[in-house]
């Protein structure tokens, strides 16, 4: 018996989808690049839900009904993990799909199927903006690519870990893109003629982008026009700022450890209401906002962003309304209320080792235009 295209690539989908606990293919299944574990989200129970079985009938028979082109770029998204841009995969919004005791839309379906086993309601999501998708309302056809959303963070739940900064901050411990002084971290060359473009009033940028080893910044800042920015270590495609490219000196093991976890990294977006980050790597972020924790707090929060996940790391309005004449932090440094630091893999603040920022191997300064 022949097999045709069609059924290789939904035979090729099957055994992408994301595992669930018990699933004797896991291990293998959840390999991202460098071989880096997905991250959270994997694991869920089968109580309930269905069997192995049923599912497998109920997704082979939805993906039958498929255009072979759309199969062919659901199966690059998924395998690549969303690394490979891919095409919006249009569905009809209102078919549901019973699975077990539970029916689910469509979308959620496939959401649950190639991404997070756990998801239960589409409010839990969010979707990104390199969907064609995204900002539009069609009552009949919605994007059912998985790579195409993302996870939603919900600040002070088990899904972002928080971690409160050290009050009594060292303004040398956190050193900044925009000042040419400081001895506890080296100045690279090109930074006065980044720092003048920052100050010179251009308009046409909305954020610059500063790359760290620990307390050295490498490269020159990284100015950003367009309203979504990919940050990523090394990838044979795609626009964005490559880190990978950057001449660093560093020898320390574990910056060359975590250098490599980066992977895939993050992406960057301006949106109506704030700027969002989505950590497409494989391991957490750690990131602090003065936007993200409660005007009132004596300190700013590290928060631990999973996998897959996406939080809105800046907000314009509570940023210019943010009045901290108490904060240290806020004092010495007046850009902070308009920066977003970022680190890979470790975090830092005092559930850490690390208590400064400039202790992480690898990290962002993220500066807004306040213009």
């Amino acid at each position: 018996m022949f097999r045709t295209k069609r059924s290789g690539l939904i035979r090729r989908l099957w055994r992408s989808r994301a595992p669930v606990e018990g699933d004797a293919e896991a291990d293998t299944r959840t390999r991202g690049p460098g071989g880096c574990c997905m991250g959270k989200g994997a694991k869920v129970s089968k109580g309930g839900a269905g069997t192995e079985a049923e599912l497998k009938a109920l997704t082979h028979s939805i993906l039958k009904k498929i255009k072979e082109k759309q199969l062919e770029a659901l199966l690059q998204a998924v395998e690549s993990r969303g690394g490979a841009r891919s095409p919006c995969l249009l569905l009809p919004s209102k078919v549901d799909s019973k699975l077990g005791q539970h029916s689910y839309p469509l979308p959620l379906l496939l959401y649950k199927v190639f991404r997070w086993p756990d998801l239960r309601h589409s409010s839990e999501l969010k979707r990104l903006s390199c969907c064609e998708s995204y900002g539009k309302v069609n009552p009949e056809l919605v994007c059912c690519n998985p790579h195409h959303m993302s996870r939603l963070c919900e600040l002070g739940s088990s899904l972002t870990g928080t971690c409160p900064l050290p009050i009594a901050d060292s303004p040398d411990s956190v050193p900044s893109s925009t000042e040419t002084g400081g001895t506890n971290y080296s100045a690279p060359v090109g930074l006065s003629d980044s720092q003048a473009r920052l100050e010179s009033g251009e308009r046409a940028h909305w954020c610059v982008v500063a790359y760290w080893e620990e307390k050295t910044r490498v490269g020159r800042l990284y100015s950003v026009q367009e309203p979504s920015l990919d940050i990523f270590y090394d990838l044979p495609q795609g626009n964005g700022f490559c880190l990978g490219q950057l001449n660093s000196d560093n020898k320390s093991q574990l910056v060359q450890m975590v250098r490599s976890k980066i992977g895939y990294g993050i992406q960057l977006t301006r949106e109506q209401d704030g700027v969002w980050v989505y950590n497409r790597s494989c391991y957490p972020i750690f990131i602090k906002s003065a936007t993200l924790d409660n005007p009132d707090s004596r300190t700013l929060l590290v928060h631990k962003v999973f996998p897959g996940f996406s939080i809105k790391a800046f907000d314009y309005e509570k940023a210019y309304s943010l009045q901290r004449p108490n904060d240290h932090e806020f004092t010495q440094q007046p850009r902070t209320g308009f920066t977003v630091q970022i680190s890979f893999v470790k975090g830092w603040g005092q559930c850490y080792t690390r208590q400064f920022i400039s202790s992480c191997p690898c990290w962002l300064e993220v500066i807004f235009n306040t213009r």
